[in-house]
C-alpha cells in the first residue's frame, strides 16, 4: 500500500512491501519502532502575484440556479475518473457524517499473471524505486503473512506548498482464493497504526480471470492475461489538515501508484515469461 503522499498496499497516496524473488513496489508501512510522525505543509519560493487590477464587469453576475447547485453538490459528494489507456477507473466519495473523510475505490487492468502483480506488491522495500513521490519505504518487521512498513511521501501542492506524509502501516497478506470459473484472487489488508492520518485503512486485491488458471498450467509468453489490480482506502487527515486541500493530489497519486505497479508487473512478466 502506498500513501498518496500519504496513499498505494498501503501506498500512502505514496508506499512498500516485503522482499520477493520478483522485484517491485507496494503501498505503505514501515518502522518497527515507530518514531513520532509529523505532517508538514511548507511554503516554497514562488513568484510575486501580478499587480495588474482585475477587470470589473459592469453587468451583475447571474444568480445561480438551484438545480445547478444540487448538481454541483452531488459532484462534490462523488467523483469519478476513467482512463481507457490503462483500463483505469476510480471513484471518490464523501462519507455521511464524516466531513473530512473520503472513501476511494480504484482499479487498473494488468497484462501479467496474478503472481507477477503479487510479487510487485509485496516487494515492499523496492516500491520506492518505481513509485514517484514515495521517498522512503522501510520494512520494519515481517512474519508469516504480515509486514510492518514505514513510509515517507512528499508531493507538490498548489500555491508553492509541499505536502509531506509519514506513517507506519501494518499489512496482512491473505491466502489465495479460488473463485468461480477458475478465477483466482489474493488480497492485502492494511492499516496505518501511527502517522499523519487519523484514518488510513483499506486493501489491495489482485484478481485473475483466465482459461489457463488451473494449477500446474504453464504460463506462455504470448498469453493474454485478464488480471485486475484493485485498491480501496478510507482516509482522513489530522483535524487541522482539511482533506479538500489534498483530495485532488491524493487521487492523482493513487492513479500514478496503480499505473506504476501495472507497468512494473508487466516488465517482470516480460523478463520471466520468455
Amino acid at each position: 500500500m502506498a500513501m498518496a503522499s500519504s496513499a498505494s498496499c498501503c501506498f500512502f497516496p505514496s508506499s512498500h512491501g516485503r522482499p520477493h524473488s520478483l522485484r517491485s513496489h507496494l503501498p505503505t508501512t514501515t518502522t518497527s519502532i515507530p518514531a513520532r510522525l509529523s505532517l508538514g505543509l511548507r511554503l516554497a519560493a514562488r513568484p510575486a502575484p501580478s499587480r495588474n487590477p482585475r477587470p470589473i464587469s459592469s453587468s451583475p453576475s447571474p444568480a445561480p440556479d438551484a438545480a445547478d447547485d444540487e448538481e454541483h453538490s452531488a459532484e462534490r459528494d462523488e467523483q469519478e475518473d476513467r482512463d481507457e489507456r490503462y483500463g483505469f477507473e476510480m471513484e471518490v466519495r464523501k462519507l455521511p457524517g464524516k466531513k473530512n473523510r473520503r472513501a476511494v475505490r480504484a482499479r487498473v487492468r494488468v497484462g501479467a499473471p496474478l503472481e507477477a502483480v503479487w510479487a510487485t506488491l509485496t516487494d515492499y522495500e523496492g516500491l520506492a524505486g518505481f513509485i514517484p513521490g514515495l521517498s522512503e519505504c522501510r520494512l520494519l518487521r515481517q512474519d508469516a503473512a504480515f509486514a510492518r512498513l514505514y513510509q515517507v511521501g512528499e508531493q507538490d501542492l498548489a500555491l508553492g506548498f509541499k505536502f509531506n506524509a509519514r506513517g507506519t502501516i501494518d499489512c496482512y497478506e491473505g491466502e489465495m482464493e479460488v473463485l468461480q470459473a477458475g478465477a483466482r484472487r489474493r488480497e492485502i489488508a492494511f492499516n496505518m497504526v501511527e502517522g499523519d492520518f487519523k484514518v488510513f485503512e483499506g486493501k489491495w486485491s489482485v484478481e485473475e480471470v483466465s482459461d489457463a488458471t488451473d494449477e500446474g498450467t504453464e504460463v506462455s509468453a504470448g498469453r493474454e492475461f485478464q488480471t485486475t489490480l484493485s485498491y480501496v482506502v478510507e482516509l482522513e487527515p489530522k483535524l487541522w489538515v482539511p482533506v479538500r486541500l489534498l483530495e485532488g493530489r491524493i487521487c492523482k497519486e493513487i492513479k500514478t501508484n496503480l499505473v506504476c505497479i501495472r507497468e512494473e508487473a508487466e516488465r517482470i512478466q516480460r523478463l520471466h515469461g520468455k
